[in-house]
């Protein structure tokens, strides 16, 4: 463990070191980032107006019954941007974008592409691993902007129309607006950013990392987006707590 976490050190360090280079490569950082941005978009709104929903749905319920029903659109605001919003589109990207990134380099591993690449005196991480780790290290963050919209819309609508909950539009928003700061949403958008070289760092390292055909490549995609997850919610805690006292 210790020793794959070293590595994946030296290859996020190996990484950061090339980003200056990243200019000439325009074109592949476009072309990953709309692959892992524009083309989760519409799951990711999906996936976010139904989480909004639901906390309408349960959360408002409850406060209405204690006589808080006002309140609702600040539950749903600070549940989507601080946590819901960072955690749910980073596991959505893991199994999305990180199992495709780890299948694509583990392939090209397999096969001999990488030390072709060292063969011409291209450096595989500046080529292969750069574009991908910037373009999830922006479309992430993007990604959580859109995603708290759509599920503050979502919770805005389930609360409106459910007869239980009863709560008006103007209501909802106006509660949203009291409690939700520009802190609480940058708060959200560093953990995203966080949760993004986390995964493609564990994604890209996996894939160069694949040994055998096909079952290796397996192997490595497995990996790749169980680790993914797994660091993603370790991380989500230390963050948190070294964020709540700034919250205060």
């Amino acid at each position: 463990m210790f020793r794959e976490l070293g590595q994946m050190l030296l290859l996020l360090g190996n990484t950061v070191r090339g980003i200056p280079l990243a200019f000439r490569r325009r074109r592949a950082v476009g072309e990953q980032l709309y692959e892992i941005g524009n083309a989760s978009l519409f799951m990711a709104c999906m996936l976010s107006f139904f989480i909004g929903g639901v906390l309408a749905l349960q959360g408002g319920a409850v406060l209405v019954h204690r006589g808080l029903g006002s309140q609702v659109g600040g539950l749903v605001g600070l549940s989507m941007c601080k946590e819901l919003a960072p955690v749910m589109m980073a596991i959505l990207i893991a199994g999305r974008i990180g199992s495709a990134m780890a299948a694509e380099l583990g392939s090209m591993q397999a096969y001999q592409e990488v030390d072709a690449l060292r063969t011409m005196n291209i450096h595989p991480i500046r080529y292969l691993v750069l574009p991908r780790l910037i373009a999830i290290a922006i479309a992430l963050p993007a990604l959580v902007i859109f995603s708290n919209i759509v599920g503050w819309l979502g919770g805005a609508f389930i609360a409106s129309f459910n007869p239980d909950i009863a709560v008006p539009y103007a209501t909802f928003m106006a509660s949203l607006k009291d409690m939700v700061r520009m802190r609480d949403i940058l708060h959200g958008l560093l953990k995203s950013f966080v949760f993004a070289i986390a995964i493609g760092t564990i994604s890209c390292h996996h894939g160069l990392q694949t040994r055998g055909g096909p079952r290796g490549v397996g192997r490595s995609v497995t990996k790749a987006v169980t680790n993914s997850i797994v660091l993603v919610l370790l991380l989500d805690y230390i963050l948190t707590r070294i964020l709540l006292p700034f919250d205060a």
